[in-house]
């Protein structure tokens, strides 16, 4: 379903300032939302655009006491604090990390009641949800789900089915999204500004389904990431501008620098197919093999189309080494 500008703007109005009867996860006891606090590694490659200290929320879910946040918070992570509603600190330790969906997972003793998990698959557009960050982070809020559809990022990044809420919400990272009845469907991950895709500015959040976690769960228990091999990755960011995919930033010493590819450079084709769209590129991408493998990029580079060749890595191997 296509929700309509009118309706979405009504129904986050309604969501943000009416009370809902139906709306249960009010009641919920939310001592299992807890603030994460987390220094990088010296060196860190990602300190630049993550910060070398970082702030966010972590939600404790199912029957192992385990604590569920957005993965970014934790990319070279050197260590990782949590700080219960009551005060009490504890360290933690990362248990696993999933590039493709962008969960991360903790385990640290903090003996609290966790949140159940439900399903985001049973979230319909224009349901009122509850957004759950930690006290410092605004604590909670009502919001309305604006549309369900899949989401491209500018860093090698897509999912299907992410949930995008409005009102917007800037401390965002790590937050729960809790249905109706106060389970946990989603973990905030983003502000965007096409909450709603209606041709105009709609400003509101991304949530990484939970649904994308469960099958997930076994393998990074037992390994710290999902099985079979990495994805293969280059280490540029791209933008979808009128029908083309134009890099904007390429990362030091990643496959595309060393190939040779620059800010302003268009990806016309990806081993010989031709793309236009973000999530052409991505899909093309992924689906030349696994990590390590070769790909060519055919690129318009300084008025010219060349054909460059990458050899691709596991992003994982490009950040400085961090503990699992």
């Amino acid at each position: 379903m296509t929700v309509s500008f009118f309706a979405a703007a009504l129904s986050t109005w309604r969501a943000a300032h009416v009370a809902v009867p139906e709306m249960h996860a009010d009641a919920v006891s939310l001592d299992a939302v807890v603030k994460l606090s987390i220094k990088a590694v010296p060196g860190a490659r990602t300190a630049d655009t993550l910060g070398a200290e970082r702030e966010g929320t972590g939600v404790v879910f199912g029957d192992k006491g385990l604590i569920l946040t957005i993965g970014y918070l934790l990319l070279e992570a050197g260590s990782v604090l949590v700080v219960a509603g009551d005060g009490r600190v504890f360290p933690a330790s990362i248990v696993g990390y999933d590039h493709a969906t962008g969960f991360g997972v903790l385990r640290a003793g903090i003996g609290c009641r966790p949140l159940e998990v439900g399903s985001s698959g049973s979230v319909r557009e224009l349901a009122t949800v509850l957004v759950a960050a930690h006290g410092g982070a605004g604590g909670t809020s009502r919001a309305c789900v604006v549309s369900r559809r899949r989401f491209t990022g500018w860093w090698e990044y897509m999912i299907d089915g992410g949930l995008f809420t409005a009102p917007p919400r800037f401390e965002h990272s790590g937050a729960a999204l809790l249905d109706a009845d106060g389970k946990l469907v989603g973990i905030g991950s983003l502000w965007v500004s096409d909450a709603l895709e209606a041709g105009a500015a709609f400003p509101g959040n991304m949530f990484v389904p939970i649904d994308l976690l469960t099958p997930l769960m076994d393998d990074i228990l037992a390994t710290g990431k999902s099985r079979g091999p990495a994805r293969p990755w280059v280490g540029l960011y791209s933008e979808e501008i009128q029908g083309h995919v134009v890099v904007t930033r390429v990362l030091p010493e990643s496959p595309a620098a060393k190939a040779g590819l620059k800010r302003g450079d268009i990806i016309l084709g990806v081993g010989g197919e031709a793309i236009g769209r973000q999530s052409e590129f991505y899909t093309r991408l992924w689906g030349c093999g696994e990590a390590g493998s070769t790909v060519t990029l055919h690129v318009l580079q300084d008025k010219l189309v060349r054909k460059l060749s990458v050899r691709t890595a596991d992003r994982m191997e490009y950040l400085r080494p961090w503990r699992i």
